[in-house]
């Protein structure tokens, strides 16, 4: 049976879907935006890592990465560590707080990222630096597996090709959700209700996926990244006015 909850469910993995495919990450931040209206914060966490861990498996198998584990392994050291004190956070979130955070990062992050080529490229930090951007990610993907959201946007201030970004994005963003799925089965935090869900995470989002996939090659990236950070910086914002007042309340 289609009830609001699963309509809404499989639009926000569609839509999500498509931007993680023209993008190599932000499915999370997507699906946020459209499940923090109807879907109950712990299932929404549970949904999103196991829809960004699905668009990377389709990303892997149906397109060729490079692999430099030289610059991907201090994000991932970061990530070990960030990723079980996300999951230890999960279920002490209260809702709107959680709106609240979620719509801070949208629109902060997002806005930033719009700026970043006016922005001084950062030289400094080196492999710790990185580590610390992963550890950051690590701990997002905990909650909610926004895993490549600090990790993007350090890439960016770092001045890194696109190519380059992209490589360490993508298979940093596979590895660090696999454990958090993985962290979620082993808590617990998976539970019996969820597991007809995901099926429908999966199939939402399978030929938006392929479809973004192949819009990027033909896409400049400037012009993408505008419109999809706009979008995102206005679904912050949205959650915000609706967050703010009832924690004040």
């Amino acid at each position: 049976m289609l009830t609001p909850e699963i309509a809404l469910l499989a639009l926000g993995a569609a839509v999500a879907g498509f931007v993680q495919g023209l993008s190599g990450f932000a499915f999370g931040m997507v699906a946020m935006s459209f499940w923090v209206w109807g879907i109950e914060p712990r299932v929404a966490a549970v949904m999103a890592v196991f829809g960004s861990l699905t668009g990377q498996v389709v990303a892997v198998v149906s397109s060729r990465r490079p692999f430099r584990m030289q610059a991907l392994a201090p994000f991932l050291a970061g990530g070990v560590l960030g990723i079980p004190l996300g999951i230890a956070v999960l279920p002490h979130l209260n809702p709107d707080l959680f709106r609240l955070v979620l719509g801070t990062v949208l629109v902060i992050w997002c806005p930033l990222m719009l700026l970043s080529s006016r922005l001084p490229r950062v030289t400094r930090g080196g492999r710790l630096a990185d580590g610390v951007a992963g550890l950051a990610g690590g701990f997002m993907g905990g909650i909610g597996g926004f895993t490549g959201v600090v990790p993007t946007l350090w890439c960016t201030l770092r001045g890194m090709a696109k190519d380059e970004q992209r490589a360490i994005i993508q298979n940093f963003n596979l590895a660090a959700l696999a454990f958090t799925m993985l962290g979620y089965l082993v808590s617990g935090a998976v539970t019996r209700d969820m597991w007809p869900l995901l099926p429908i995470v999966a199939v939402a989002l399978l030929v938006p996926v392929l479809l973004g996939s192949r819009l990027y090659v033909g896409l400049s990236e400037a012009a993408f990244r505008q419109v999809v950070l706009t979008l995102l910086s206005l679904s912050g914002l949205a959650m915000l006015v609706a967050a703010v007042p009832r924690l004040l309340g």
